[in-house]
């Protein structure tokens, strides 16, 4: 997708270098339709600079901070200088991520999706997530849920759902806690179970969750969570040991939930 306006004084873009003169640097807005750039000699690299070509090559692509805008003049200047590693690693990242997005949405919605049409579903997809990119990932992991908060249309809702979990790589963590059970009764190993099917959700848990109970070595057993983010995983990992302490303590047992090993595995 490429914007049709212009760019912000103070906003970080992508593009190619197109020209290379003696005074500076022609660059192409990828991220723009029409709009090309330039980076003064002096915004091109710190310090003294005998030639240009020492610093940039044509047709590479760099990131640049937008100084200032006229529209009357149809002139974008631009500094290449005063963007920093961490920025331009961020900033083509974004920017690749957004191709990926461009590209979910051809398959969401097939390549004579109108331009209009495109627009719409982008803005809602950017005022919802930030991004498309975030949309379609949000898509994947949980579905249409996060998608009922915008206008789309349920169709638009549906297709963009199922090119998601179809094509969006979801990035997971892994969190690991234990829990001890301990049940005296004389009934204690079918109590146990049940705070072990109690830990495992009772086939309640979300269904982007991955959630796995083991048996470690008595009285232990581990809790295994795969969730998209960090805190989901931790959320999901002591609701697990929480259920189960319930289920074993209503049983006249005990749990005691822990992060670290304290028996040997075999």
């Amino acid at each position: 997708m490429k914007f049709s306006g212009w760019p912000e004084p103070g906003e970080l873009v992508v593009g190619r270098v197109d020209e290379i003169e003696d005074f500076g640097v022609f660059v192409d807005l990828l991220e723009y339709e029409d709009k090309r750039g330039l980076a003064h000699i002096s915004e091109v690299a710190s310090g003294w600079i005998k030639n240009v070509r020492d610093h940039v090559n044509e047709g590479q692509t760099v990131v640049a901070k937008v100084l200032d805008v006229d529209k009357d003049a149809q002139q974008i200047d631009l500094s290449i200088k005063d963007v920093n590693d961490h920025q331009r690693k961020d900033t083509i990242q974004e920017w690749k991520n957004e191709q990926k997005a461009d590209n979910w949405m051809t398959i969401a919605f097939g390549e004579d999706l109108e331009d209009d049409r495109y627009a719409d579903i982008a803005e809602e997809l950017i005022a919802g997530f930030g991004s498309m990119y975030d949309g379609f990932e949000q898509a994947a992991i949980h579905g249409t849920e996060p998608l009922e908060e915008t206008d789309l249309a349920e169709d638009e809702v549906d297709a963009i759902v199922e090119a998601a979990r179809e094509n969006v790589s979801v990035p997971y963590v892994n969190v690991t806690g234990y829990v001890d059970l301990t049940c005296p009764e004389s009934d204690g190993v079918d109590a146990i179970k049940e705070a072990m099917q109690a830990a495992e959700g009772n086939g309640e848990v979300p269904e982007e969750i991955e959630l796995d109970v083991t048996y470690v070595g008595a009285p232990e057993y581990r809790i295994e969570v795969q969730a998209p983010d960090y805190k989901t995983a931790e959320s999901q990992l002591e609701a697990s040991a929480d259920r189960a302490t319930a289920a074993i303590e209503e049983r006249g047992g005990s749990a005691e939930y822990h992060r670290e090993r304290t028996t040997d595995e075999e």
